[in-house]
């Protein structure tokens, strides 16, 4: 009915309206987290001046609860947490500028588990720049993030570029927190690799932004023989290839050499000319950081060498004391697995 370009145009149209509608949704919830604080600032305020003590805030919530009966903000819950928020962030600008760009939910958790204004900015900043969901940052907070990102021993300001020798190094942490997985004392690599794959959308949670997974024991021929990668990676945003070798026991001077052979390979067998060179991480499960800086220090090739913590399993005199399932069942009335299929 309509001639060539309405479809494109009418696409067009809708990216427009749906950037609208976030630029919107953005600038709303900008407006409201200073409202919050301007609230929580004048609270502090009058409280100072006028010698009121917590009584005041039971009393704002009922006024203005009255006054907005459907707002369920105002709550003397959450209007402490207001006045925490102004005695937290006293900088107007930076509140504006910076804390503003998160959801008030986020804003509260960075307020509840981190009172440090350093570690607090920090993680709001990470999380508006990776777009960290409410769980996630809680998540990254737990793990104390901030004390291990970029703690990884690496030789990328020798052998990698400014400025992605600075960003490199800022994506790798030490330790790396595998607490989703337990293993057995008699576990093999293979055994770390296959939990981690089972477990991979937690890994590259952990891992971090930007990581896309290219493969698990990943095939490589050079000069007529076989080797095999045990984790191999794509950095989106360093627009490189990342080679994982996971090892259970303490760093090793060879391990270096291996890695340094891979990222050779991968180099020369899988690098695109846009690419950056490809970056290799040694993951350990202990290290010792002179015999590991010794080992990278000569190196050619950008090698980072971590350290892994892993869920603590259960001792086995507690686990033979727990109850089986069928006496769980028995003991509960829970129906067998039979009992569910229609």
């Amino acid at each position: 009915m309509f001639g060539d370009g309405y479809h494109e145009w009418v696409a067009q149209l809708k990216e427009r309206v749906r950037g609208a509608q976030l630029r919107a949704a953005l600038a709303l919830n900008s407006q409201l987290v200073m409202l919050y604080w301007s609230i929580g600032r004048d609270i502090l305020a009058r409280q100072r001046e006028h010698g009121w003590g917590a009584q005041v805030i039971d009393r704002l919530s009922a006024d203005l609860r009255a006054e907005f009966p459907d707002v369920r903000s105002f709550s003397p819950r959450n209007l402490r947490y207001m006045r925490a928020f102004a005695e937290a962030w006293p900088d107007e600008a930076i509140v504006k500028q910076v804390v503003s760009l998160l959801p008030w939910g986020h804003n509260v958790r960075v307020l509840q588990m981190r009172p440090d204004a350093a570690e607090r900015r920090w993680y709001v900043e990470q999380a508006i720049a990776h777009g960290w969901s409410r769980n996630v940052l809680v998540h990254h907070i737990d793990s104390d993030l901030y004390h291990r990102q970029g703690k990884a021993l690496t030789n990328f300001h020798q052998t990698l570029p400014s400025p992605q020798s600075d960003l490199a190094s800022q994506l790798l942490k030490d330790p790396y927190n595998f607490d989703f997985l337990t293993l057995a004392e008699e576990a093999q690599e293979r055994d770390l690799e296959s939990a981690l794959l089972v477990h991979l959308r937690d890994f590259l949670l952990e891992f971090g932004g930007g990581f896309a997974f290219v493969g698990s024991q990943y095939h490589l021929e050079v000069g007529g023989d076989d080797f095999y990668i045990d984790l191999l990676f794509y950095h989106l945003q360093l627009r490189c290839f990342v080679i994982v070798d996971l090892k259970l026991g303490k760093f090793q001077p060879e391990f270096a050499g291996k890695m340094n052979f891979y990222l050779s390979a991968v180099d020369d067998l899988l690098r695109h000319p846009s690419d950056q060179p490809s970056i290799g991480l040694i993951l350990c499960r202990t290290k010792n950081g002179v015999v590991a800086e010794y080992a990278l220090r000569d190196m050619r090739k950008p090698v980072g060498v971590a350290t892994y913590r892993l869920g603590k399993a259960l001792p086995d005199a507690l686990q033979a004391a727990l109850p089986s399932v069928e006496y769980l069942q028995t003991e509960l009335q829970l129906p067998d697995d039979d009992d569910n299929e229609s």
